[in-house]
């Protein structure tokens, strides 16, 4: 049977979703929660590899196993094994055809900034603390220079191994809002897809763009040539939370 698994984590203390060796990873915590709670042992699958202390509302993964614990009764089983920082939400059961990488449609990422000149302890795990944000008119009009089908070449970390780096972006959404008095921007990135630090790199980018210290022009050139130094800065992991897989019916 295969089981399908909707998690979320805080990747603080992690050295990202995949195992690695002489490093704790959001996957080896749920696969020896696994083999504490059923016994067995199984490789479980994500929906993609989310970096060193990259977050996570909506990871999707899966995992095959011949058990009588019905599916939606999975999270509960396996969140006692579980660090506090890792939990399973949701659980359902799906076809051997379902993979929950390769099935995969779209997903959305959020970067989280705010602007203060002294650091705010109670946004520090999950946002970057960015100094005069430009203002939300500026953010959204620049979004909009990021959606559409590109060669995202530049916007990617050296070291991948991909065979392609066009991806199709299909929205990029600035919401703005208070918390503790401190004002609060998130970027919200849609796409079929996503390179090594593409979106982190995005939103240097977007900052740049809105600052005036890029310009649309310098950005269709690193489109063109895959030149990243043509491109803003890419920004701390922290910031970035994986919140939704989607796929088809």
């Amino acid at each position: 049977m295969r089981f399908v698994l909707k998690v979320a984590y805080d990747g603080t203390e992690y050295a990202g979703w995949q195992c690695q060796k002489n490093a704790n990873s959001v996957q080896e915590a749920l696969e020896n929660a696994i083999f504490e709670a059923l016994k067995i042992k199984v490789r479980v699958t994500g929906s993609g590899r989310t970096d060193a202390g990259v977050h996570a509302a909506g990871q999707i993964c899966h995992f095959d196993a011949e058990v009588r614990v019905p599916a939606q009764n999975m999270p509960d089983c396996l969140n006692r094994f579980l660090p506090r920082d890792i939990r399973a939400l949701e659980g359902w059961s799906a076809g051997e055809n379902f993979d929950s990488n390769r099935s995969a449609k779209r997903k959305t990422y959020c970067y989280t900034l705010y602007d203060g000149l002294r650091e705010m302890p109670l946004l520090e795990r999950y946002a970057v603390r960015v100094e005069n944000l430009p203002s939300l008119e500026l953010l959204q009009k620049n979004a909009k220079r990021l959606e559409g089908t590109h060669d995202f070449k530049a916007f990617c970390a050296s070291g991948s191994s991909v065979k392609t780096t066009v991806r199709t972006v299909f929205e990029v959404r600035v919401e703005e809002e208070r918390i503790f008095g401190t004002r609060v921007v998130r970027i919200f990135v849609t796409g079929n897809g996503f390179l090594y630090n593409m979106v982190r790199t995005m939103t240097g980018e977007l900052l740049d763009l809105a600052w005036g210290k890029r310009t649309e022009e310098s950005l269709h050139e690193a489109f063109e040539t895959g030149e990243r130094s043509l491109l803003g800065k890419t920004m701390p992991a922290k910031g970035l939370t994986l919140m939704q897989v989607e796929y088809e019916e």
